[in-house]
This record gives C-alpha cells, sequence and structure tokens, in this order.
C-alpha cells in the first residue's frame, strides 16, 4: 500500500499548520477543495489523519507500517484460512505419505471424525523412514505431535495472531479450531481450517494489490 505524491503533501501540511482546515490545504497545494476531498477521506480512514469539526486536520503521529499492523489484527483467521489435508486415526504412516505427497501439503492434519487429535509433518515422516521397513503397517499416531504439544489457532483470532504464532514457534501452518465438549464431558478441538505461512503471505500481497 502506497500513498500517492499529494497524498504525502497533503500529511506534510497538516504536520506544519495543523490545526488546518481542507480549503486551506486546497489553497496551500494550489488546487480546488473537492479535488483534495477523496484524498482527505483516504488518509482520515486510514489513521494517519485526524478530523475534528469546525477545528480542522490534525496529524495522528500514526505510521502507514503502524496503521497496517493495526488492521491485520482485525482480519479473523477465517476469513484467510483454506481446507486442511486430513487422516484418520486409523491410518497407517504409509498412508499418510502417499496423502501427504498426492495432496502437495506440507503438514496432515490427524483426526478422530471431526476432531483433531495429531499433527504430522514432512520431518516426522522422514525421521519414521529411516531404519524402518514397517510403515506400511505402523499406526500414524505413533509418530504425530499430540495435545498439549498441538500450536494452534481459534476461530476468534486475528491474521496478526496467526502470523505471530508462526514465526514464534516456527512452523509453515496451523490448524484453525473450534473446542466443544464430546458426549463423555471431555473438551476438544473441532479441525475447522488451517491458516499457513503462504495463506498469510498471499493475504498481505493480495491487500497491497487492492491498494493500489
Amino acid at each position: 500500500m502506497e500513498l500517492t505524491s499529494r497524498q504525502k503533501e497533503i500529511i506534510e501540511i497538516v504536520k506544519e499548520k495543523q490545526p488546518v482546515k481542507s480549503n486551506e490545504i486546497a489553497e496551500l497545494l494550489g488546487i480546488n477543495r473537492a479535488t483534495i476531498r477523496p484524498d482527505l477521506k483516504i488518509l482520515t480512514m486510514m489513521g494517519i489523519l485526524e478530523a475534528k469539526r469546525k477545528v480542522g486536520y490534525y496529524y495522528t503521529g500514526r505510521s502507514l507500517l503502524n496503521i497496517l499492523g493495526s488492521y491485520i489484527k482485525t482480519i479473523n483467521v477465517t476469513d484467510i484460512q483454506t481446507e486442511p489435508t486430513v487422516v484418520e486415526e486409523t491410518s497407517s504412516i504409509y498412508d499418510g505419505i502417499i496423502t501427504m505427497f498426492t495432496k502437495n501439503a506440507g503438514t496432515l492434519y490427524v483426526v478422530d471424525g471431526k476432531y483433531l487429535s495429531g499433527i504430522v509433518s514432512r520431518k516426522d515422516f522422514i525421521k519414521a523412514m529411516i531404519g524402518r521397513k514397517e510403515v506400511e503397517s505402523l499406526p500414524i499416531p505413533m509418530i504425530m505431535t499430540r495435545m498439549p504439544n498441538i500450536i494452534y489457532l481459534e476461530a476468534n483470532e486475528s491474521v496478526y495472531d496467526a502470523a505471530y504464532k508462526t514465526m514464534y514457534y516456527e512452523v509453515e501452518s496451523l490448524p484453525v479450531v473450534q473446542k466443544e465438549i464430546d458426549e463423555k464431558g471431555t473438551q476438544r478441538l473441532v479441525l475447522i481450517g488451517k491458516v499457513s505461512r503462504t495463506n498469510i503471505t498471499r493475504y498481505v500481497v493480495n491487500m497491497g494489490r487492492s491498494a493500489k
């Protein structure tokens, strides 16, 4: 997202003259007030400028990077999540390997019905195959990461939370879950999606494109 040269000029004028009214800004730019009205609206909506009725415009001091950071905190992970690649708990390690490579997935999510049981990465499969010949018969739960070691996102978390967790925990993707109490009274995690580093990057790139 990049500001136009006129918007940058407006910001500099407001910084120097604040509070300053729109007609005064237009006069300093040598154009009419109607021409800069869309620019002022954009800068105000972005939080760079603040408008006070009958007083004028003020500069908030917030950078564009700071504003973008605040904005992605308002976007829910469910808005960018994608379908996870899943296998049942009853699957073998071999089944998991075939699923991972046919679906071109970086992570497999192991489920018990609708509930998340574990996560298996490509590294987990490589470790399992080294020195073992019985991957066709060994159950996938033997190599999966289980709770409480699964890092996950809840449906009400933001894109910022997703970006922070993938960076902090150094993982490629995270499951998106909803907590639910099963018929035995146990809290379980219902798998509803996944968010990967690719999802996050794609969202930021598309946001930049739409702002051009």
